[in-house]
Order: structure tokens, then sequence, then C-alpha cells
């Protein structure tokens, strides 16, 4: 889950069966005529003083409680769907909030951006139409002027998700596997002297019971040499701890929604039984982000993304590296050696809005072998981004992507590409 997923104010039960298009226009309705009511009383922090438009900058800033809600609308069909709303709560001192307001004044396109981001607080729940439920929270802190960054988060979740088998080796038909499933995962990095570069410890863990739903015998449901494997698995309470290290580069001038500036990262797991883990293997993740202004109307980005897990066991579901771009429902497509690739090309219409193209590609094998003999997945789509708060180098709008199986849309808070 994301960091900039955050407080869901509203939990939506799946028996209340909200997830019709007449209960989203209704939802909708409301949260616009409460937020109408609401600038009606307090007009002046929802609107831009540089160019009179509806802005949340103030409003965060000024409310020592206040935080940005975002509706989210669940539409990956892998939970066939939810509902929910989140806020993110900022964290600045008096001397921060007018520094990046003197900045803004400076600067029709916020020159905000390129100041030391604030900290935020996170929270989280949410429950989907498959009778998926999840909740946690998390903080990302910056200190020393950003020269020490934590980002951590706790949480628990009783998920359920089809499995369609792992890299190359596909099931006959999924199985729908419950995962009851709680998690920490915390990351602390070190600037490396003035230079862009951070070097950090990580640690991750995670306590699952997974158990398989099916009808009659699994030997009819899996290949032969899945059957041992997964009933030594499932049902199976299963624990995965780690302890890590990370290098990153990092001159984005905005953590939110980046407009240039690169973040390139590189982090190494070590899953022991030592660290508490039933199961002993290695991760190795690669992050590549990219942020190119073209022009004054166009922007383009990349994002490459790899994951190796060097594993002589069948891991479980929830640990198996998959692929994730926009179009693809969560662990669709999984296996030991992941990798991705997605491009964005942004037309900015004015200062507030902004329509996105995008399109990726990703393969999943069971090893780095066979990885360029595996199928490659794309995907492709359309959105929009609205300014929501300048003074945070904050976006909000909607991706509309169409994958080898669905077309699925979202409501995105900042970047598609995550923290």
């Amino acid at each position: 889950m994301r960091l900039e997923l955050t407080l869901y104010l509203i939990i939506v039960f799946y028996e209340t069966n909200l997830f019709d298009m007449k209960s989203l226009y209704l939802f909708f309705s409301l949260i616009f005529l409460s937020t109408a009511s609401y600038c009606q009383n307090s007009q002046s922090q929802f609107i831009d003083m540089l160019d009179g438009r509806f802005d949340a900058s103030n409003y965060l800033s000024e409310n020592a409680y206040g935080f940005l809600p975002v509706p989210i609308i669940i539409t990956d069909p892998a939970v066939e769907g939810g509902l929910g709303m989140m806020g993110l709560f900022f964290h600045e001192t008096e001397a921060e909030k007018e520094k990046r307001l003197a900045a803004m004044k400076k600067a029709d396109s916020g020159a905000a951006r390129h100041l030391l981001p604030p900290s935020v607080s996170v929270g989280a729940v949410a429950a989907t139409g498959n009778k998926s439920w999840f909740a946690g929270g998390g903080h990302m802190g910056f200190f020393k002027q950003g020269s020490i960054r934590y980002l951590g988060g706790a949480g628990y979740g009783d998920v359920n998700l089809d499995f369609f088998g792992s890299g190359d080796t596909k099931l006959p038909r999924s199985i729908e596997l419950n995962t009851k499933a709680s998690g920490i995962f915390q990351t602390l990095k070190f600037k490396l002297a003035s230079s862009n570069f951070f070097l950090g410890a990580s640690q991750r863990y995670v306590n699952a019971q997974i158990t398989p739903r099916f009808n009659g015998d699994l030997n009819n449901v899996l290949p032969p040499k899945f059957v041992d494997a997964v009933k030594e698995l499932f049902p199976a309470n299963i624990t995965t701890s780690a302890f890590g290290i990370n290098l990153e580069f990092d001159n984005r001038d905005n953590v939110f929604s980046p407009t240039q500036g690169y973040q390139y990262s590189l982090e190494q797991l070590w899953y022991r039984e030592s660290f508490g883990s039933d199961i002993d293997y290695e991760l190795v993740s690669f992050k590549g982000l990219n942020y190119w202004p073209l022009s004054q109307h166009w922007r383009a980005g990349l994002r490459l993304n790899s994951e190796y897990a060097d594993s002589e066991n069948i891991l479980p579901p929830f640990a198996t590296p998959s692929i994730k771009l926009r179009g693809i429902p969560a662990m669709r497509y999984q296996g030991n050696f992941v990798g991705v690739a997605e491009t964005e090309l942004s037309w900015l219409m004015d200062s507030r809005w902004s329509v996105v193209g995008f399109i990726g590609a990703g393969r999943a094998s069971n090893s780095s072998r066979t990885f360029t003999d595996a199928s490659t997945q794309t995907t492709q789509g359309l959105g929009f981004r609205y300014h929501i708060a300048r003074r945070y180098g904050f976006d909000m709008g909607i991706d509309i992507a169409r994958g080898p199986d669905d077309t699925i849309w979202y409501i995105t808070a900042g970047s598609a590409w995550g923290r």
C-alpha cells in the first residue's frame, strides 16, 4: 500500500452493496455539496490568492487538524471494487509555511515545489466487494533539512485474491486464496554529505495465514510439481521477516507530484530464520523514475522497475513479485523475476489542469534465465490531473487503463508511480 494513500474517513462495508453507479453518483454528490457548503463559510481557505481557483493549500496549513480529503474508489477487479476516502496530514512549522507561501508568490507555477517537502502522517481503512478489508497507518518524515528520511507503516488485512500461478507455470484455473496478514515496513535513509545520494537500512515483517478456497481434489487443479508445495503452504501460518540495505539517488523537485528530476534506488533484503522468518530467501529491488519538462506545456516520464526473489522454494503469493501496472489487477502476473517499464506524456492545459497518456509493459518469469522468453503484458491509458494543493506541489486526478484482461480506472493522489 503506497504511503500517499492515507486516512479513509468512511468505511463502506460490502453488505451495503454501494458499488453501483447510482451509489457512486450519490456519494460524490454528498462530497461536493458538503465541500461547497464549507467553502461558503470559509472561502479564503479554499481559494488561491494568486489565481482565484480552488486550492487546498491554505486549508492544510491553517488547520491544526486539517487534512486533504480524497475519495477513494477501489476499481481493481481482483477485489471486485470498493469505496472509501483518504486524507493527507501535512506537518509544517510556521516558518516553513511562510517560506513556502513566499516562494509561491514569486512564481506562477509553484516554486515551492523545490522547497523541503513537509512530513506526512497517514492512516487507512477500506472494504471491498469481495469481502476483503484492511486497515493501517504510516509516516513519511524529513529531519535535519531533509538529510534524514524515514518511511514506515503498519497494517492488517483480510484479503481474498485469485492465485493464477507463478511465472511461466500457469494453473489450469485460478484458486481463490484468503490471506489474513499483519505487517510492518520501515526504511531509514541518511544523506551522503551534500550529494543527492542516500544510504539506509530497511526492515520488513509479515505474518500471514493463507487458506485456499476451491472444490474438489487439489491434484485436479494444480500441476503435479505445485501440489506438494501448495499442500505445505495452504492453509499455513507463514512469517517472512527481513533486514536490508538500500542506496538511493533523488533530485526530484517534489516527492508528491514530481515534474522534473530523477529517483533511482536499489534495495537488497535478506529474509532469514535468525530475523524470525519461516522462509530463507533474498529479494533485490530496483526502481528508476525519470521526469522531464519538455516545454512549457509538455512533460514526459519513464518508470523502470525490477524485482528478483532468489529462492529455492515456492514463495507465498504475498511475497512473490508481481507486475504492477495500471490496467493489470493486483497479483495477476507473478514470478520470482519481474520487470516493468512504463512511460507517461502530460499536456498542461493551464496552471491547474493537465491530460496524461501512458503505456506500459511487463514480464514475469520463474527465473532470470527464462525472462526473455516470458510473455509480455502491455497496458495503455489516459487520465487527467488537477493541481489541488499548489503550496505542496500535489496533484489529484483519474486514470483509465486498458490491460490484457480488463479496463480499470483509478483515482490518483500524487504520482501514479508512488513514493
